[in-house]
C-alpha cells in the first residue's frame, strides 16, 4: 500500500511517499480503507519532534513510527476477532495520535472510532475527530460548560474554534469570540453572539467578564484569564516558553485553570457525529488536497491561518460511494 513515511524529524519535505506493507490486524482492531484525511497541528508538531520533550513519546533521536497521520475517514475493509460493533462495509471516521493514518490502510482500535452519520461525506468527517474532539472536551469535560453562561474563544476561525463556537451555542452558551478582522463575518456565521477582532483591539486589555475562557490559539496569559474568567481552559500554546510561564503560574494559583490533550473515544465521536447530523455544527473545510500533496497540506496549516479545516483525499469520493454501493458486503 502506498503511506508517507518519515525516517527524521523535520519540516513537510521530510515525508516520502512510498509502498509499505500492509497492516495486519489484532484481534481488537479493524483495518479501514481510507477515502480522506485532515492535517492538524499534532501532525506537524510530531513531524518536527517539537516540543523537544514530546520525543519522549514519539521517538527520542527519529520517529518511533514511521508513518504520520491521525484523522481519518474512510471504510472498513476487515474486522478482527473480537470487534463486535462494527462490520466490513461500514463508513467510519476516528483519529489515532499513534500514527499511521496518511496511507491507503489504517488499523484501527474500534473505541478510538465511530460510524459516519448518514448524508455526510468522507472528508467532511476526517476533518472532525481531533479538532471537534478537542472542542467538545474543552467546553464539556474541563470547562463544565452550563447553559445559559458565556464563554469568551480565543482562536475561533480555526480547526478547533471553529467547532468550539458551534458546539458551545449548541449547549446553550453566549459566545464572544476572537479572530481576525477577515474572519468576522465568518465567525459570526458559526453562530457567535459577540466578535473581537483582534487586529482591532487588544485582547489583553480587554475587560469583559465571562464565565468560561477557552484558548485554542495559545497566546492568553494567566493574567488574561484572571482578569476576564471564572475558569479557563489552555488548549494549545504558541511556545515553549509561554507554556512553561502558564504552568508555572497555574501551579502557584487557586484560578481554576485546565490543560489537557484531548482523547478519542466512541462516545465523543458520536456526540459530535450527532451535533452534525442535526445541522448543529457544520463542518467548514477550507481547502482539499490530493493525498500526493499530503505535506504541502500540513505546510498550510503550519502557517497557522486556516480558516476552519483542511482535507486530503486518497480516492474520489464519487467513486468510493458508487463502488461501496454495488458491492455485497
Amino acid at each position: 500500500m502506498k503511506a508517507f513515511t518519515k525516517t527524521k524529524y523535520g519540516g513537510p519535505e521530510v515525508l516520502q511517499l512510498e509502498e509499505v506493507e500492509k497492516p495486519s490486524l489484532k484481534d481488537d482492531q479493524f483495518l479501514v480503507k481510507v477515502v480522506a484525511n485532515s492535517a492538524n497541528p499534532a501532525d506537524w508538531h510530531i513531524l518536527r519532534g517539537k516540543p523537544f520533550f514530546a520525543r519522549f513519546s514519539f521517538g527520542l533521536f527519529k520517529p518511533t513510527n514511521k508513518i504520520l497521520g491521525a484523522d481519518f475517514a474512510g471504510i472498513v475493509e476487515e474486522v478482527g476477532r473480537h470487534v463486535k460493533h462494527f462490520k466490513v462495509g461500514d463508513r467510519v471516521f476516528g483519529e489515532s495520535l499513534e500514527g499511521g493514518a496518511f496511507a491507503e490502510y489504517t488499523p484501527v482500535v474500534a473505541n478510538e472510532c465511530s460510524k459516519m452519520p448518514e448524508g455526510t461525506g468522507f472528508a467532511e468527517m476526517a476533518c472532525v475527530p481531533i479538532a471537534g474532539l478537542t472542542a467538545l472536551q474543552a467546553l464539556v469535560n474541563h470547562g463544565q460548560l452550563k447553559e445559559g453562561e458565556s464563554v469568551f474563544i480565543n482562536g475561533a476561525s480555526g480547526g478547533v474554534g471553529h467547532f468550539t463556537v458551534q458546539i458551545a451555542r449548541a449547549y446553550g452558551a453566549k459566545v464572544t469570540a476572537v479572530c481576525s478582522s477577515k474572519n468576522i463575518a465568518f465567525v459570526k456565521a458559526l453562530g457567535a453572539d459577540q466578535v473581537i477582532a483582534y487586529d482591532k483591539e487588544n485582547i489583553h486589555h480587554h475587560n469583559g467578564k465571562y464565565d468560561l475562557i477557552i484558548d485554542t490559539h495559545g497566546n492568553l496569559f494567566h493574567s488574561d484569564y484572571k482578569r476576564m474568567g471564572q475558569r479557563g481552559v489552555m488548549v494549545g500554546f504558541t511556545s515553549l516558553g509561554h507554556m512553561i510561564s502558564l504552568l508555572l503560574k497555574r501551579a502557584t494559583s487557586k484560578f481554576p485553570l485546565q490543560q489537557f490533550t484531548a482523547k478519542a473515544n466512541t462516545k465523543d465521536l458520536e456526540t459530535l457525529a450527532s451535533l452534525i447530523q442535526n445541522g448543529k455544527v457544520q463542518v467548514y473545510v477550507e481547502k482539499t488536497y490530493s493525498y500526493k500533496d499530503i505535506p504541502e497540506a500540513i505546510g498550510y496549516i503550519e502557517a497557522m491561518r486556516t480558516r476552519g479545516k483542511v482535507a486530503m483525499l486518497w480516492e474520489d469520493i464519487a467513486e468510493v460511494d458508487a463502488r461501496r454501493k454495488s458491492t455485497s458486503y
